[in-house]
């Protein structure tokens, strides 16, 4: 078994990151290491990541908030992870992958919040109350582990695969937005790769943003006024490769538009 303290976890996932690079997936292998842990890892990564790239938090992103993606890692609820500032992509504009490991994207409804989200046990219709807009967005996910291959746990520690996001320009009262029924088609290069709706994230994409909320008031944290929430991934992530152009429609909110690059 390995002996891995917490910081050095922090750092090899840290150093990974900073010289695109994989690392092997460890949680298996540390006694004790459990969903806590893991947490306390991505809070200390997050930390470190403002410290030395001179950044700050901007939100938060849901990961594994459909079912299927829950029954192929063996777990039975989503994960969470930290937005930076300094993962903020244009919409419309193109982009270098020379960062990436091997991201992904995918489309996503955003939550903006216009006041703190606080309470004992915060229900869908606090989410929405507290929205300022939702608009429609891509997140690049990328993971720091060998061949994209991991644990619900290495994801956790791994700031769960948070990487780049993208919103779009289109921005709506959440309360004019079928949060069920909505529906979404991706294309990559003018070809369509997935469709779907709004109600494969956890059946409304509120209900993913309240099971995180009261999450995070277990560990004494909240959402704040002013920050986004990538509420989950509608459909199935696709691989990015350089010259590669995406859209994805969203019913009622029109499309958001993203490429990729080589170089700087």
């Amino acid at each position: 078994m390995k002996t891995m303290t917490t910081e050095q976890i922090v750092e090899d996932l840290f150093e990974a990151q900073h010289n695109v690079q994989t690392l092997p997936q460890f949680a298996k292998d540390i006694p004790g290491f459990d969903e806590d842990k893991a947490y306390d890892v991505q809070e200390l990564l997050v930390e470190k990541q403002c410290r030395e790239e001179r950044t700050s938090v901007s939100g938060w992103k849901l990961g594994l908030t459909s079912k299927a993606k829950q029954q192929m890692m063996g777990v039975h609820e989503p994960s969470y992870g930290v937005l930076l500032k300094n993962m903020s992509l244009e919409e419309g504009q193109s982009h270098s992958i020379e960062r990436f490991i091997h991201g992904k994207l995918e489309p996503e409804l955003a939550f903006v919040f216009k006041e703190d989200v606080k309470g004992e046990y915060i229900t869908p219709a606090q989410i929405i109350q507290s929205t300022a807009y939702v608009l429609p967005a891509f997140e690049v996910i990328d993971s720091r582990f060998e061949a994209f291959k991991f644990t619900l746990l290495d994801a956790v520690a791994d700031n769960s695969s948070s990487c780049r996001y993208i919103l779009g320009n289109q921005l709506l009262d959440p309360a004019q937005v079928d949060m069920r029924l909505g529906g979404v088609v991706f294309r990559k290069n003018g070809e369509v790769v997935a469709t779907s709706t709004l109600a494969a994230v956890m059946g409304n994409p509120a209900n993913a943003i309240a099971w995180m909320a009261n999450k995070l008031a277990k560990r004494g944290q909240f959402i704040r006024k002013g920050q986004v929430v990538l509420s989950g991934a509608i459909t199935q992530a696709v691989h990015i490769e350089p010259g590669d152009h995406f859209t994805a429609s969203f019913d009622g909110f029109g499309t958001i538009h993203a490429s990729f690059k080589t170089g700087e």
